[in-house]
């Protein structure tokens, strides 16, 4: 019955391969992972939701972590045309 969900998430994770940019890769990586975990609580597995809330941690932890650094390379240009 909830099959479809499944699949869903498996085409959500599938197309993440084709980001050309890490942010927006782990972004659709997580969103996949929560999708999956939604699937795993109404088939009741619990190793379907322990493993999704892994990747949806990392993903996430990721995407915030690139997000929240400072853009080196315009940091190391900046600095190149000032000296």
């Amino acid at each position: 019955m909830f099959d479809w969900i499944g699949w869903v998430a498996t085409g959500i994770f599938a197309s993440s391969y084709f980001c050309k940019r890490q942010a927006a890769l782990r972004a659709v990586q997580a969103f996949a992972a929560l999708t999956w975990i939604g699937y795993g609580l109404l088939i009741r597995a619990v190793p379907v939701v322990g493993a999704n809330v892994v990747v949806a941690a990392v993903a996430g932890w990721s995407a915030w972590r690139e997000h929240a650094r400072p853009d080196t390379a315009s940091e190391s240009a900046a600095k190149s045309q000032t000296t």
